[in-house]
């Protein structure tokens, strides 16, 4: 759920400090990307059942379809609901916005979908991790700041590719966590395809451009510097990445994928406020 929130705090917080900021447009936008968020889990839960892709092994959170807890078509409902609230949510939005938000909302959906639908789903194709990159981060804080300001500026694009590889970190301690029953499975992420060492070593490439991104921007806004308070939380990160690189044990993993999350807010909040000091 961070990773739908702290795109939306970092655009709404330099729509803030441009003077550009629209209260309505950003609490709909919040709104919208937690729907899009609860339903793209909802589908993917019944997806990744109905797959084989989650069994009795699965060391990962409940899910509620593998679990029996639920009825696929009860899921299928619920997913429907959802995402039909994000399209309410999001239609002034919309009409504010013009096409780019009609666009952004109807792609962020369809991939949500995508990432485990098919034979040939994003995941299982390996390219998920990049869709999240675009989406949980330029597109996000983008689309965000531009429903705001009608407006877009390259330091927002350049500041989304923050959220976005940290976005990237999160998935890839689940992939990593989920490795072996994803091979067995067939759905092939690219920590699969290329191994958990290289998985763990994709993490640390995503923390490092998550700190060369404020320092990237002081190239464009020499005067915001304290937006380098974002790299308070990288820190963690990089613990994070050491227990990663050794620890096979799913429950440990789990600890290791919501501390990630909470580096990825912690990281966004500390730029929002630099950004506006």
């Amino acid at each position: 759920m961070f990773a739908a929130i702290a795109p939306v705090f970092v655009g709404t917080a330099m729509a803030f400090e441009a003077q550009l900021q629209h209260w309505p447009s950003a609490l709909l936008c919040l709104v919208s990307a937690i729907l899009i968020q609860v339903g793209t889990n909802f589908f993917n839960d019944v997806a990744d059942f109905r797959k084989g892709a989650d069994t009795k092994a699965r060391t990962g959170p409940l899910r509620a379809t593998a679990a029996g807890l639920v009825s696929e078509r009860a899921m299928f409902r619920a997913t429907a609901v959802v995402f039909g609230l994000a399209v309410l949510a999001g239609s002034y939005l919309m009409w504010r916005g013009g096409w780019p938000i009609v666009v952004i909302g109807v792609l962020s959906i369809l991939f949500g979908m995508l990432y485990t639908a098919g034979r040939n789903s994003l995941a299982s194709l390996g390219v998920a991790d990049l869709f999240v990159l675009i989406f949980f981060g330029p597109v996000a804080v983008g689309g965000t700041y531009y429903v705001q300001a009608l407006t877009i500026d390259m330091t927002v694009v350049v500041a989304g590719l923050a959220p976005g590889v940290l976005s990237v970190a999160i998935l890839l301690v689940n992939n990593i966590r989920d490795v072996d029953e994803d091979r067995q499975s067939g759905k092939r992420t690219l920590v699969v395809r290329l191994g958990r060492s290289w998985g763990v070593r994709m993490y640390r490439i995503c923390v490092l451009v998550a700190a060369s991104v404020p320092i990237a921007l002081l190239v464009l806004e020499p005067e915001k510097r304290w937006a380098v308070l974002s790299l308070l939380a990288l820190p963690i990160a990089i613990i994070v990445a050491s227990r990663v690189a050794v620890v096979t044990n799913g429950n440990v993993l789990n600890a290791m994928l919501a501390r990630t999350a909470q580096v990825l807010i912690l990281y966004c909040v500390l730029f929002g406020i630099g950004w506006n000091l």
